[in-house]
């Protein structure tokens, strides 16, 4: 690997650095432990499924979950999405999503109304990449089954009105999926008070896990109509030739990565209440310093929302985003992503064009000097035009 100096602004993606922490839980089970939870009664085993309760427990801490039982791990936030929709859809059903979405869940949804099973209501985002609540209200009928809105624009930044649309449709009968891969771990939330059914979440994000990890809540209500996508070894009821019917079994056939979620055990630890209001409080000063640098860059367009993430995306009259994004890395060690990010249709709602953004995004722990000196990089850049 390059020892090179490295100005990390792709957290959207992953981030990066881990925790030292993070690292050492990581080697400490691979070295000490190494046993499968739920696989047997020996010592290590009991380990391992500790290691894998307490983390059930404390991520079901952070967002308010009714229970321990509500949280099923996966091995991505893909795999969680995965698992919701496909658990929850049935033929016939209605879905309202928005523009603003990850193709993990738009590819899903896309998938079974390729096969003529549901229909789609596709609510647009302003050209900031947010969304408004009535519009989204106002597509959801008698027919809805899922209300599917992601907590915050991976590509703007932009931060969903997720609690407003979430109170809206409590009594009605859509289940209301949330996409909060951007902002668990940074921002609180609350799935009671939210009236989210189903919350997924990838470990390796804004939480500073590792990757290969990732959970899916289900509140009670939805227990009952899930069903398990995969089929597999429990560990439990290993008697019977289904499924588990109950959460989180049901949820959690296969081996699940333990030295991982050691790893994002020791990433949650730190998240009590007021270091997530510290965090939430820091990425907004990032999201301002490098909104307020970002539109001052002549030829430069800025994509973004209010300044509450520190997600923001450039479109340019003088470079293609991808060759502005191959010189911040070749000549100055900034590390952005150019494309479409995997959000298909916000770009039409944004206006940024086929090529997509070329996006900064960083972390509550992305330093003021960091963004001085993507400021410094880009007015080089552009010096001469």
């Amino acid at each position: 690997m390059s020892d090179r100096k490295r100005i990390y602004l792709d957290h959207a993606a992953t981030s990066w650095p881990k925790a030292d922490e993070v690292l050492a839980a990581m080697d400490d089970f691979a070295r000490t432990c190494g046993a499968a939870a739920g696989r047997g009664a020996y010592q290590s085993a009991i380990d391992a499924g500790s290691v894998v309760a307490q983390t059930r427990r404390l991520i079901a801490k952070i967002i308010g979950a009714e229970s321990d039982d509500c949280v099923s791990f996966h091995g991505s936030g893909t795999a969680a999405l995965n698992a919701a929709i496909h658990g929850i859809l049935r033929s016939g059903d209605h879905v309202v999503t928005t523009a603003a979405e990850h193709n993990s869940v738009l590819r899903p949804l896309y998938d079974w109304q390729s096969r003529g099973q549901i229909t789609i209501t596709v609510v647009p985002t302003d050209r900031g990449g947010q969304v408004d609540t009535q519009r989204v209200l106002d597509e959801v009928t008698d027919q809805t089954r899922l209300v599917a809105v992601t907590s915050a624009s991976n590509v703007t930044g932009a931060v969903q009105p997720i609690r407003e649309i979430g109170q809206s449709i409590a009594d009605h009968p859509a289940r209301f999926l949330c996409d909060a891969a951007q902002t668990f771990g940074t921002l609180p939330i609350d799935v009671a008070d939210a009236h989210i059914d189903l919350l997924a979440a990838p470990g390796h994000k804004s939480s500073g896990g590792p990757l290969g990890t990732a959970f899916l809540y289900a509140s009670k209500r939805v227990h009952g109509e899930l069903r398990a996508t995969i089929q597999g070894g429990t560990g439990s009821h290993s008697e019977s030739l289904n499924m588990p019917t109950t959460m989180p079994d049901m949820m959690e056939a296969g081996n699940l990565n333990v030295p991982a979620i050691a790893g994002w055990l020791a990433a949650l630890t730190p998240l009590s209440p007021a270091e997530l209001d510290r965090r939430a409080t820091r990425a907004t000063e990032i999201a301002r310093r490098l909104h307020d640098h970002l539109r001052s860059v002549p030829s430069v367009t800025l994509h973004a929302s209010e300044a509450r993430l520190p997600i923001a995306s450039i479109t340019s009259t003088a470079y293609a985003v991808s060759d502005l994004a191959a010189i911040l890395d070749s000549e100055f060690g900034i590390e952005t992503r150019s494309g479409l990010h995997c959000a298909a249709l916000i770009h039409d709602c944004i206006e940024s064009g086929p090529a997509g953004t070329l996006r900064f995004s960083g972390s509550p722990f992305t330093s003021d000097d960091e963004i001085e000196t993507v400021a410094q990089s880009l007015e080089h850049i552009f010096r001469d035009l």
